[in-house]
């Protein structure tokens, strides 16, 4: 079957851009960026589903782009990562060995010891037989994988002791022909051909028996009468209902096992699934109501949603209306010919569509789906689409988010019974039992515990040299009262910049200034008299138009510019910094009346100084370092919320041993080749720059790469280190440098508690053993304390390494990074130099959608 992806007579769609995405939160007061939040969007990831409306089986959907795959299970979305559960259900993870052959141990000795537990089982007993693996086709063809295990599962007898997920079919015997052809008869008494077709033999030690192992797992959770919506198990039996929200809480679970350090292990994670009643015909219908053009209305609303098909719980995104087409429109089918869409579901699932006027939504299938070859576009009914995750608006509802966190924000104790519970559940199933005793496979019933270590805490450093205070950074790793007390350790001189204010909100940002005036000279930071610039308005072309005159007639140039805004508009504060980072370059503070009335005037005036401080290039603290000449590097990617076509790389490297200075620099690209280019010669930058502040060139430098998923790794591997590589052998005349590449991965499914009483590790906690991977060079370390929920731990993986330091220092450095992102007077989850990429790729990506200006690359003005 191959019909035309589209209806008949008609085009392509429209193709009206996805709307922009940006977010409430513009203020830069107290803006912490990529700290762990509980707060995050809800819904779960799929895998590639289908939808009927192009074809018989239906054109599959492409999956949502990464800023909307996230699951609402305590404080980590999912992960693509080197702990990340497997792109498909059953997906083999791919093996990519980083351990050098000269490392004996990846092991560190710093810290006190401390017993553990992750939240793995242990896989005591395995199959160890040789497998046959057989890719399964119907015909006609069939794309509910319930349907097509039924109608093989009525061949068991011929088949013998197999698993099948679906599409792949396992078991231990080789069927007399080959291909190997079944027929069967359907319920509605059509015929159905099986044709089974050997693909490989899979031995122990085959990736593939991996594989065959989380295929079983899944078999297994589906005995439980579990739900699969997306990719994940979810018990609709133990939904939770949301009150007057129109929606439903669904916990689940998320398994993967791989093979670890001494044992097969699986990954067990509790995870949460907002399941919204309402349907996005009943968000045109809303958009009708308020009147006005309600087809714009829709759309702004509409495009970029996340919505999922209960006929056959798959999840797709929306990238277009179309309201030329609706469910009485037809389409080509193969074995049947013209035939609309509502005559389509009503045959194919007994789904009779009440409104035949409703335009119909498109859904996008990316390159790599078409390479594969499915159709471009897929149409969807918006009277079967339930909307998932949270809007913006919904994330600003403070009950709604309070509810969802009573249940989703689970405690460490708590996240260890239900995983104790979920192993219980799963022995007393007499079903699951069999299934595992069938293939001699065992679980065991408690996590795995093992050895870490808890490194030492880090000494905070304030004051001018000659008069240094050093303190502890705590227990809890939060050094606040203490920096309020003492003078910055790096404070710059504010002689001249300008505070535009609104009239009407003349008298609050006057008593602002003044506490932060107040708090900066506690902390040793210098601050003249601003100049006041006041605006008849708070119009967005007002400030625009305002900033290019005073910018013009202001001598000398201001060195910051304070903008008073009345509200968080998110086109405002875009255009603000659009003016200021990018046409007139100049560091720019946006607060709001807000803040500047908040109760808590005092800690948030402090917050403003020490943001003020770093974007005139002075630092609030420092962390000692002992390793001089080394310059740090952060890296990290984001796409543009409006042209998603583009995305953003973003470097931020250390130019002096305090880390009290910084270089930054974006480039824009459209590939991964464009951007492993772009990536080389932005490090070649950040090294000129340290050459040139130094008169030397780095002794060593440590780069941290985010974004990278566990599939991503080899091209990272052979493109970007080769890249860099090569510049810094021509920098160097030679291959005299000494470079280490660290892959940092936050979003990721491990979680670690202390084995005594099963609460959360103290910050500093480091794991090298059990749970990592044999073929990697990696280890977590936990740098945050977490008051409530359970903490999630940062997977770091070493690729490449000359630096000659050992895996202690490795990771020693690692948790001392975390101390010096100045935004946060705490830890932060990633390095400081990455958390700041981060920062840097949003703004970018969010509010400029162009390259920042490079007169204010030396300064931390994205703060």
């Amino acid at each position: 079957m191959d019909p035309p992806p589209r209806p008949l007579g008609r085009g392509r769609g429209r193709g009206r851009s996805v709307r922009d995405s940006t977010s409430s939160g513009i203020s830069d007061v107290g803006s912490v960026s990529g700290l762990s939040s509980s707060m995050q969007s809800l819904g779960e990831v799929p895998p590639l589903g289908k939808v009927p409306g192009q074809t018989e089986m239906g054109p599959p959907g492409p999956k949502p782009s990464r800023s909307l795959l996230s699951s609402y299970s305590d404080s980590s979305s999912v992960a693509s990562s080197s702990q990340s559960m497997p792109t498909r259900p059953g997906t083999a993870y791919s093996v990519v060995r980083t351990m050098p052959e000269k490392l004996k141990s990846k092991k560190g000795i710093t810290g006190q010891p401390i017993e553990l537990l992750a939240n793995y089982f242990k896989l005591c007993k395995v199959t160890d037989c040789t497998l046959y693996q057989y890719h399964v086709d119907f015909l006609p063809e069939e794309d509910r994988p319930s349907v097509r295990k039924a109608v093989l599962r009525r061949h068991t007898q011929d088949l013998g002791g197999h698993l099948f997920d679906g599409m792949i079919l396992y078991s231990a015997r080789v069927y007399p022909s080959q291909p190997y052809v079944l027929t069967s008869t359907n319920e509605d008494g059509t015929m159905c051909t099986i044709t089974i077709t050997l693909t490989r033999t899979v031995a122990r030690g085959d990736q593939e028996y991996i594989q065959f192992f989380n295929v079983l797992m899944r078999r297994c959770l589906s005995l439980l009468n579990l739900q699969l919506v997306g990719r994940n198990f979810f018990d609709p039996h133990a939904k939770i209902q949301m009150g007057n929200f129109q929606m439903e809480l669904w916990p689940g679970y998320q398994t993967s096992i791989r093979e670890h350090e001494n044992d097969i292990l699986m990954c067990t994670r509790i995870t949460h699934k907002v399941m919204r009643t309402d349907t996005v015909l009943d968000l045109m219908a809303s958009t009708q109501r308020k009147g006005g053009n309600w087809q714009k209305a829709f759309c702004d609303a509409a495009l970029g949603l996340v919505v999922m098909t209960d006929y056959n719980s798959r999840t797709y995104r929306v990238d277009d209306v179309d309201f030329e087409v609706t469910p009485k429109s037809k389409f080509s089918m193969r074995d049947t010919g013209d035939v609309s869409y509502a005559e389509y579901y009503e045959k194919r699932y007994n789904i009779k569509i009440k409104c035949l006027d409703q335009p119909l939504l498109i859904s996008k299938s990316k390159a790599k789906d078409m390479r594969a070859g499915l159709p471009e576009t897929v149409y969807i009914i918006p009277e079967l689409c339930r909307i998932t995750g949270l809007t913006d608006e919904m994330r600003s509802n403070f009950r709604l988010m309070s509810a969802l966190a009573e249940h989703t924000r689970v405690g460490p104790t708590k996240r260890v019974e239900k995983m104790l519970q979920f192993s219980r559940r799963l022995m007393e199933e007499q079903r699951v039992v069999q299934e595992l005793s069938q293939w001699n496979m065992q679980i065991t019933n408690n996590l795995v515990r093992f050895q870490g270590r808890v490194l030492p805490q880090e000494t905070i450093i304030q004051g001018k040299v000659g008069r240094e205070i050093r303190y502890p950074a705590g227990a809890n790793v939060d050094w606040t009262p203490k920096l309020k007390r003492n003078e910055m350790s790096d404070a710059a001189a504010l002689d001249t910049w300008v505070v535009m204010v609104p009239r009407t909100i003349e008298r609050e940002t006057c008593d602002f200034v003044n506490a932060v005036m107040g708090a900066a000279s506690a902390m040793g930071f210098k601050m003249a008299m601003p100049k006041r610039w006041d605006l008849p308005d708070d119009n967005q072309a007002t400030y625009v138009n305002q900033l290019e005159d005073m910018l013009s007639q202001c001598v000398p140039k201001p060195s910051l510019v304070l903008c008073a805004v009345t509200n968080n508009r998110g086109d405002r504060y875009s255009a603000i910094k659009k003016k200021t980072l990018v046409d007139r370059p100049v560091p720019t503070q946006v607060v709001t009346v807000k803040a500047m009335t908040n109760r808590n005037l005092q800690s948030i005036a402090c917050k403003v100084a020490i943001q003020m401080n770093c974007k005139v290039g002075g630092a609030p603290w420092a962390v000692e370092m002992p390793m001089k000449g080394t310059m740090f590097v952060g890296f990290d990617v984001s796409h543009d919320t409006i042209n998603k076509s583009i995305s953003y790389g973003c470097i931020v490297a250390s130019l002096n041993n305090s880390l009290s200075r910084w270089f930054s620099t974006v480039s824009a690209h459209k590939s991964c080749e464009e951007m492993s280019n772009e990536v080389a010669l932005n490090i070649l930058k950040a090294v000129r720059k340290y050459q040139l502040v130094n008169q030397s060139l780095p002794a060593r430098i440590i780069i941290y790469r985010d974004g990278v998923g566990d599939g991503q790794i080899p091209f990272v591997c052979k493109h970007e280190v080769a890249m860099i590589k090569e510049k810094l052998t021509e920098v160097y005349g030679g291959e005299m440098w000494r470079m280490a590449f660290i892959i940092v991965s936050k979003r990721i499914n491990t979680r670690i508690f202390q084995a005594s009483n099963r609460n959360n590790p103290p910050p500093g906690t480091v794991v090298d053993d059990c749970i990592t991977l044999p073929e990697r060079y990696d280890f977590f370390v936990v740098s945050q304390h977490a008051n409530v929920g359970t903490v999630s731990p940062t997977a770091y993986h070493v690729i490449s390494d000359n630096s000659g330091l050992d895996p202690d220092k490795m990771q020693r450095l690692a948790y001392k990074m975390t101390h010096v992102y100045f935004n946060w007077s705490g830890t932060v989850k990633v390095p400081g130099p990455v958390q700041y990429a981060h920062k840097l790729a949003q703004v970018t990506s969010m509010y400029l959608h162009k390259l920042p200006n490079s007169e204010i690359n030396d300064v931390l003005y994205f703060l």
